[in-house]
């Protein structure tokens, strides 16, 4: 039986549901929740009755909350999966998705949505009965305490007089709804505040290394000391000076004043070897990067080049001037990355463009320019503006290095020979040419304020035709695919199959003749060569004795040139044994970096060490190299006769002769000077010590001559007529320059 609805008003119970809810309580034995009040309110208290709805409020919320829970439950595999990257970033999960079933998501829609209709319905169901109670709040007190209990338990203070100790239930269920959402907010913000942490500090990591990685490499800046001429200020400043085939022993013949002054106010050893092979274009290119020939890749004047395909030939520079062809990274190069500027004159190499920088002045190569012209040159580089002048154009500013090349020396070699007037006269002109330039430095109070090194980058050997081997005698040159190298010879077989057999051919001939070596690159080239570890350099070398050279028919035929009586030309030579006495060159400096005692003498060291003391000088930071001297240099002593070495003689024709007496290495049209007893004056003389003899111990079935047999032959030598003669046509000669005579001049047109 079910009782009519009752309609909402003053008869309504305070206890009556509002119309069409079921609030009804599942506990409850009565029909209808009216029939359940009256009960209820028959047989409680008012406090029994406040209890009791509160507790069937509670037990409705854990029914929910169960149900949501149960539903949540049967997701499956569609748990929800931490997410530490999301969490970071805000998100504190990810869903992975259900294996099957519905998903996670809309189970928990389905359930959200249930739970907001109940308490959408719950509040309805309050704000009517708080209207029904503020309507009857004058018929008494158990309304009010209805209200209470319905807003959700007895505040502190309430009409019944009793204390409760629990709060609003919709305040405690905001605080705990507060800290549960405030958890995960204030875990997010910290996240996040960590997360920008760590990326400021990877960022500074980061620019920190990088900064660090720039800096390998590059060169601590030093303050740069500068100098005062009295007019301008100077920075380190280094002229470089390289004069071509000036061999050491040159500056004992008495004829280089200025050069013999120069050592006797710097500091240099009494010779500096060069490198391997002892010729021009490879010596130049190792003086500017510091490296052997091998390992800067001009390996010759002329070499093949197996992976170009190309031939290098030093005097054209359409197959010489390309940057392919050269390694490493000469001094300008060096300086001008390091901020300083330089002027370039005709040195070699420096037109190829390089690692894509120039100097800031190149001066292009000239064979026929007077070398007052590089005096001039020199020093108007030196008058330019420094950058103290604020006015001065960057692109007009003084250079801090500047490198000349002379070749007048070397050509007068090649062309007359080491010994002859000509030569001399060539080394007196270029004495001359230094003494010029201290000149123009001391006028401008230079001399102490610019550093100065002069270096050579070879000797020179007298040739002749008795010194000639017919390469066409030895092997079938049709074998032949390409030949490097000059007076030595690099072989290149069409054949790799023919390298060994042309190599047993040669050494053959070898222990025969006696005149020369040969060497496989990739098995017995000597050590102190560093001629091995690049493709340019040819797999079979032959290796004359100095004075010696190799030559073809097509170039030169031996046979007929001596019949006929005709010289070999040219008269003089180098690009042998680098260790050789007559390929030795020179190295003289002086300047504020180079603080030493006038007159200091090093120890012989190799032209490897240049770049490095030139880069020293100007306070630049050298590439790597295979020098190892630096600056400061460490003298063993001063220069004195005692450690002047003996001036070097010309080889003999052949080490196969048919006569126990040494042939005479001096043309009776030549003299060898020696320092005059009257000042200014230079007194030609014969040396009466022996020719120079090829070591041949390791040559066998080569005849060895001891040191003892060719002092003894040359005692017979000296008894002859020939010796007195050529002492009193000496005299004669002496006499003659001493006066004015012209009786050499004549003698020697009447040779030619």
């Amino acid at each position: 039986m079910t009782s009519p609805i009752t309609p909402h008003g003053a008869e309504a119970s305070f206890l009556t549901p509002s119309n069409g809810a079921d609030d009804r309580s599942i506990h409850s034995e009565q029909d209808t929740d009216s029939e359940d009040d009256s009960v209820l309110g028959a047989a409680r208290t008012s406090s029994d009755i406040r209890e009791h709805d509160r507790r069937v409020l509670l037990e409705e919320d854990e029914r929910d909350q169960m149900l949501i829970e149960n539903r949540l439950g049967r997701r499956g595999s569609g748990l929800a999966l931490p997410n530490p990257f999301k969490k970071m970033m805000g998100k504190t999960y990810g869903k992975v998705p259900a294996e099957s079933g519905p998903s996670s998501e809309s189970l928990s829609n389905n359930a959200g949505s249930e739970e907001k209709d109940r308490r959408r319905q719950r509040r309805a169901r309050r704000r009517d009965k708080k209207d029904g109670l503020v309507e009857a709040a004058a018929h008494g007190e158990d309304r009010g305490l209805m209200y209470e209990m319905e807003e959700g338990a007895l505040k502190e203070g309430s009409a019944t007089g009793e204390s409760s100790n629990t709060e609003d239930l919709s305040d405690v269920d905001k605080n705990e709804l507060h800290g549960v959402n405030g958890k995960p907010s204030q875990r997010r913000k910290y996240a996040r505040l960590c997360y920008i942490s760590v990326l400021i500090l990877l960022a500074f990591v980061l620019l920190s290394l990088g900064a660090w990685k720039l800096s390998i490499g590059r060169r601590k800046i030093p303050v740069q000391t500068m100098f005062n001429n009295g007019t301008a200020l100077f920075a380190p400043t280094t002229i470089l000076i390289s004069l071509d085939g000036f061999r050491a022993d040159f500056l004992q013949r008495g004829i280089t004043p200025k050069l013999n002054s120069f050592v006797a106010e710097g500091i240099s050893p009494v010779y500096m070897l060069p490198s391997f092979p002892s010729v021009t274009f490879p010596n130049h290119y190792t003086l500017a990067t510091g490296l052997y020939p091998e390992s800067h890749g001009i390996v010759g004047n002329t070499f093949w080049d197996p992976e170009l395909k190309r031939e290098f030939y030093y005097t054209d520079p359409s197959r010489s001037m390309q940057p392919e062809w050269w390694g490493g990274e000469p001094i300008w190069v060096t300086a001008e990355k390091q901020g300083i500027r330089t002027a370039i004159h005709m040195w070699p190499g420096s037109e190829a463009n390089i690692l894509d920088l120039e100097p800031s002045f190149l001066d292009s190569f000239k064979s026929k320019e007077p070398l007052v012209n590089k005096v001039d040159r020199v020093l108007e580089l030196l008058d330019k503006p420094g950058q103290e002048d604020e006015s001065a154009l960057i692109a007009d500013m003084r250079p801090q290095l500047i490198a000349a090349y002379v070749p007048n020396v070397d050509s007068a070699g090649h062309k007359y020979g080491p010994n002859s007037t000509e030569m001399r006269d060539t080394i007196s002109s270029v004495d001359n040419m230094i003494d010029q330039l201290f000149v123009g430095l001391e006028d401008r109070n230079l001399t102490k304020v610019v550093n100065v090194v002069i270096v050579s980058d070879h000797g020179m050997a007298t040739t002749s035709t008795d010194r000639l081997i017919q390469l066409d005698d030895l092997i079938d040159l049709n074998l032949i695919e390409h030949t490097d190298g000059w007076p030595l010879y690099g072989l290149r077989p069409k054949s790799a199959d023919d390298l060994m057999p042309l190599y047993d051919t040669l050494k053959a001939a070898a222990k025969v003749n006696g005149n020369f070596e040969v060497y496989l690159r990739d098995t017995n080239m000597p050590e102190r060569y560093h001629f091995s570890k690049n493709k340019r350099i040819a797999p079979l070398w032959i290796v004359p004795s100095t004075g010696w050279a190799i030559v073809t028919k097509e170039e030169f035929n031996v046979a007929t040139a001596k019949s006929e009586g005709t010289e070999y030309h040219p008269k003089g030579l180098h690009g042998y044994d680098h260790e050789n006495p007559l390929m030795r060159a020179i190295f003289i400096a002086r300047g504020p970096a180079f603080p030493h005692s006038p007159n200091s003498r090093v120890e012989v060291f190799q032209n490897t060490e240049v770049y490095n003391i030139v880069c020293d000088s100007l306070n630049l930071t050298p590439q790597p190299n295979n020098g190892t001297l630096r600056l400061p240099l460490k003298p063993v002593g001063a220069h004195s006769p005692e450690t002047t070495p003996e001036e070097p003689l010309d080889p003999l024709p052949s080490v196969h002769t048919s006569t126990n007496k040494p042939t005479s290495t001096v043309d009776p049209s030549v003299n060898r000077p020696v320092v005059s007893d009257v000042p200014g004056v230079d007194r030609p003389v014969v040396s009466e010590a022996p020719a120079e003899t090829p070591t041949t111990s390791n040559v066998p079935g080569a005849p060895q001559t001891t040191g003892e047999a060719a002092a003894g032959d040359g005692f017979w030598d000296m008894l002859g007529g020939d010796y007195f003669a050529g002492k009193i046509e000496d005299f004669r000669n002496w006499l003659d320059g001493l006066f004015g005579g012209n009786g050499a001049a004549e003698k020697k047109e009447g040779d030619e």
